[in-house]
């Protein structure tokens, strides 16, 4: 049964003699769900899941965790990839130094961990912001790579740097294969992507967007600066280091400390820039379009017999030009074209 209520087409199912309305974006997450965990590791294959899916999921999560700090906390910065660092190189060495822990509560304290770095570089947040507070930010991204580099400790005395994840086993089950990767890295994005959406609909949220909108009329009214920043440095740091434990044992499996490197952050930037600042949604888009961008621009180029440096720039080119057209045409990026697209088919085609 469908019929039309405040402008929106609804379903409804009727239960004792009671009509009881089903919103269709739910009906859509629920489809959207059976897909990617149903359908996509039957159907897709293992280049797609391995080259394509897993990393969406992880850079969706990291651009989650920048999303939380500068689209609703309204704090800049350009370390992601060092808390990202943290968490991976966290979780390798709590997985190596204690014998039998599980593998997800690694991966929660190699978060704990990014989140007291997020903390300790977070304190400047108070008395600075806007381009010096990204400065401060970008010195995390240098001590901490240079800390992975000298501290041999960290690496397990490795010469080279290089560390190799350890096989992620749950319960005696072993993910070894990119569809069960693939499986594991859905359901923490998942699980992780809900919280985070309660999070930003409750009172932390709302303090985060009051600091951000006017920090000053924020004091007045009651909410403590120092206390709601360092909680958006600390849950934003949380999830970077997840999806950075995540980037080094589903994805990479074999990392260096220069695989979290100022590029990373920056590419990160990108994606909530483009795929719009303060949504969770937009951490997905900016994603998905980050991801597939230079797949498509590679298949271009090979279309129309470019040289392989002539694409390696064209991609270049085409990020900043994008980057440029959403600042300006439409700053709060695909998000906001996607809830536009909604709202007109929702009404097509009776606009009146």
């Amino acid at each position: 049964m469908f019929y039309r209520e405040a402008g929106q087409f609804k379903t409804s199912y009727q239960a004792d003699g009671q009509i009881f309305p089903i919103r269709q974006d739910r009906l859509a997450l629920g489809a959207t769900l059976i897909v990617a965990v149903v359908a996509l590791p039957l159907l897709a294959s293992p280049y797609m899941l391995s080259a394509i899916l897993i990393p969406f999921l992880i850079f969706a999560l990291a651009a989650l965790g920048l999303n939380i700090l500068t689209g609703y906390a309204g704090q800049l910065s350009l370390g992601t990839a060092a808390f990202m660092a943290v968490g991976a190189f966290a979780s390798y060495n709590f997985i190596l130094r204690i014998p039998g822990i599980p593998v997800l509560l690694a991966f929660v304290l190699g978060g704990l961990c990014a989140a007291m770095v997020g903390i300790a570089f977070g304190l400047p947040s108070l008395r600075i912001r806007g381009f010096y507070l990204a400065a401060s930010t970008l010195a995390t991204q240098f001590f901490v790579v240079w800390c992975l580099t000298k501290i041999g400790w960290l690496t397990n005395y490795s010469s080279s740097g290089v560390i190799t994840a350890q096989k992620m086993e749950i319960l005696g089950y072993a993910f070894d294969t990119p569809a069960r990767k693939y499986l594991l890295v859905l359901f923490v994005v998942a699980i992780m992507a809900l919280l985070a959406k309660n999070m930003v609909r409750s009172n932390v949220g709302r303090s985060w967007m009051a600091i951000r909108d006017m920090d000053v009329a924020a004091e007045v009214i009651g909410f403590r600066p120092l206390r709601t920043k360092l909680m958006a440095f600390a849950v934003s740091s949380f999830y970077c280091g997840v999806a950075g434990a995540l980037y080094a044992f589903a994805y990479l499996g074999t990392v260096e400390p220069e695989a979290y490197n100022l590029d990373l952050s920056f590419r990160i930037l990108f994606m909530i820039i483009i795929g719009g600042v303060g949504s969770i949604l937009g951490s997905f888009l900016g994603s998905a379009f980050i991801v597939l961008l230079p797949v498509f621009l590679n298949i271009l180029a090979h279309g129309l017999g470019l040289p392989t440096s002539v694409a390696s720039n064209l991609e270049l080119m085409v990020f900043g030009a994008l980057i440029i057209f959403f600042l300006i045409v439409e700053p709060h990026g695909l998000a906001r074209l996607w809830q536009i697209g909604k709202e007109k088919l929702r009404l097509w085609p009776f606009p009146h």
